[in-house]
């Protein structure tokens, strides 16, 4: 198939990154396996290939028509037999807390409805994987796993771990890695080299894996409180995040909190692990 690349599209071409993605995931029996941005096919394939011997079914969901029509022609079995069904839409639109609805499928149901028991696989374009991975996290039924092929540096501090309150030694944080770690466990599983997509970009890829998803971490703290104060602390990248929380909260709270939870008066937001960050976002409630 000849598919000029739109919508920021890279296409996998390495059967070994797609199978160690489709197994990185970890479908088990009874699964709805969610795939976001199948494209061509090659990650879908792997996906098939454990569903069918697990026990499983996978829910593809393309926006380009043109490749949702490609995926038709190629897994015209899968489809008939109801292992697969192919969803066209863009998955910001079409996911809906539960479900997956689009009426412009033709190829299957196109109602898939997600319980506790689906996973997340996806190659989806740089530009929206900080939205699409929140998307998720987020939702109301959130799935168990997520493995994702996103940039490399993106993956990288994501898994970054900060040395402390303070020291600007070790990794830096930001919104999406706290994000990321209030709800799951990340890992990078590989490293994908651009020379595996089609048309290749112009930075190297990597699978981050997200295991463990749930809302344990806000049993003691609200969603909304504990990203309040995450949005308020990285307001400036510059300013020390005392003065940046300043803004929002009291300043002496703020340094009472500081010295209570052990963070310095002069950290950045970026050099404060997450459990800190739970901690002073206690102390501001």
């Amino acid at each position: 198939m000849r598919h000029r690349p739109k919508l920021g599209q890279h296409f996998l071409k390495a059967k070994w990154a797609a199978r160690s993605l489709a197994y990185a995931v970890g479908i088990s029996p009874g699964d709805t396996v969610l795939e976001v941005g199948p494209g061509k096919g090659a990650l879908t394939r792997e996906l098939l290939a454990i569903a069918k011997d697990v026990g499983a079914k996978v829910v593809a969901i393309e926006k380009d028509e043109a490749l949702v029509a490609h995926l038709g022609e190629i897994f015209a079995d899968e489809i008939s037999s109801g292992i697969l069904i192919v969803v066209a839409g863009d998955v910001r639109d079409v996911y809906q807390g539960e479900t997956l609805k689009s009426p412009r499928s033709h190829l299957g149901d196109a109602t898939a409805a997600l319980s506790g028991k689906y996973v997340v696989a996806a190659n989806i374009p740089y530009y929206i994987t900080g939205e699409i991975i929140r998307q998720f996290l987020t939702a109301e039924i959130q799935p168990r796993t997520m493995a994702l092929l996103v940039q490399k540096e993106v993956a990288q501090r994501v898994v970054a771990k900060p040395a402390g309150g303070g020291s600007s030694s070790g990794g830096k944080e930001s919104l999406l890695s706290l994000s990321v770690k209030a709800y799951g466990t990340p890992k990078i599983v590989v490293k994908v080299p651009r020379g595996n997509f089609s048309p290749a970009p112009n930075v190297d890829s990597a699978i981050l894996l997200v295991e463990n998803i749930s809302r344990d971490f806000f049993s003691s703290i609200s969603e909304e409180l504990f990203f309040k104060v995450i949005h308020a602390g990285f307001k400036s990248k510059r300013k020390f995040l005392l003065n940046n929380l300043a803004g929002t909260f009291e300043k002496e709270i703020v340094a009472r909190a500081f010295t209570e939870c052990g963070i310095s008066m002069k950290a950045r937001a970026e050099d404060v692990p997450l459990e800190k960050w739970k901690a002073l976002a206690l102390h501001l409630a």
